[in-house]
């Protein structure tokens, strides 16, 4: 098995992406929005509310600007295969529906030893303004796949960004608790990431899980709820970006917690961890617009 290295640093061609309310509602509803309140976040998951106007959780981003490879990154097993980390920018909200067009570049394949580290960035411009919408980063980690190199440059950029993470010494600003519920998986997975990892207990099995677990934006996009709920009263604009790295696996029906810190101006950090106290959303980073 191995992983085509000459990927790192050229552009894909663009591909069309394109999105529906329904999409976007879908989405929402996938990552909990109404779940517990069927009231309390109208804006997400109706299009018809009287005085309500349907907006699009900020997090639908990372699926706006998805579809940009199109090519083989190698030979390994898939179901080693899971996200390490994930970033958003959103240059201005998201339209309830549109058409993108989405280019995306590896930009390194790091040795983990246990493992490769995938970087890669992709962006998604309105297809007819050419308006940029979308910068979107994410990390894949391959288990199995490491021992290509010395890694030494891997391990310094860790440790380089874990020097410049660190929480503050008070009382978080928020803290939110957002239950998952068994069947959640099979909600989201329906918004694009058919992954049976999520679905499938015998592929899952063969990953080293006991059972499907939940999707790792899944986390991510209820994080974000979390954070326009708690920190900007539910202003779904006033999140403009939002980033972090995957630390553990969620099973559905866990209740995640969420605990944020504003540290300056609009800049927020927070984590998110499950039900038996362990992160499982490390390194957040967010911007949220202030709402007074």
């Amino acid at each position: 098995m191995s992983l085509n290295h000459d990927l790192v640093g050229v552009p894909s061609e663009p591909v069309r992406r394109s999105w529906t309310s329904k999409d976007a509602l879908l989405y929402a509803v996938g990552c909990g929005a109404g779940h517990d309140d069927p009231l309390a976040e109208l804006t997400l998951t109706t299009e018809n509310s009287h005085g309500v106007s349907q907006q699009v959780l900020p997090t639908y981003g990372v699926l706006v600007a998805s579809g940009g490879g199109g090519r083989k990154l190698g030979d390994f097993n898939p179901a080693m295969l899971v996200h390490g980390g994930q970033e958003v920018e959103l240059a201005q909200p998201l339209p309830v529906e549109g058409e993108v067009e989405v280019t995306s570049v590896i930009t390194s394949i790091e040795d983990k030893r246990s493992g490769a580290l995938i970087s890669s960035e992709s962006r998604a411009v309105d297809a007819d303004t050419r308006e940029e919408l979308v910068l979107s980063r994410s990390q894949i980690f391959i288990r199995g796949e490491g021992g290509f190199s010395e890694g030494q440059a891997g391990a310094a950029s860790a440790a380089t960004a874990a020097a410049q993470w660190a929480l503050p010494d008070r009382e978080p600003d928020l803290l939110a608790h957002l239950p998952t519920w068994p069947g959640q998986a099979l909600v989201y997975r329906l918004s694009g990431d058919r992954n049976p990892l999520h679905s499938d207990p015998v592929f899952a099995q063969r990953g080293n899980f006991e059972r499907p677990i939940l999707h790792g934006l899944c986390t991510y996009g209820m994080s974000a709820r979390a954070l326009i709920a708690g920190l900007a009263d539910g202003e779904v604009s006033a999140l403009t970006a939002i980033g972090g790295r995957f630390s553990a696996p969620v099973t559905p029906g866990d209740t995640l917690t969420v605990r944020a810190w504003r540290t300056d101006g609009t800049d927020v950090l927070f984590q998110t961890l499950r039900g038996d106290g362990t992160v499982c959303f490390d390194r957040g980073t967010a911007r949220v617009a202030t709402t007074a």
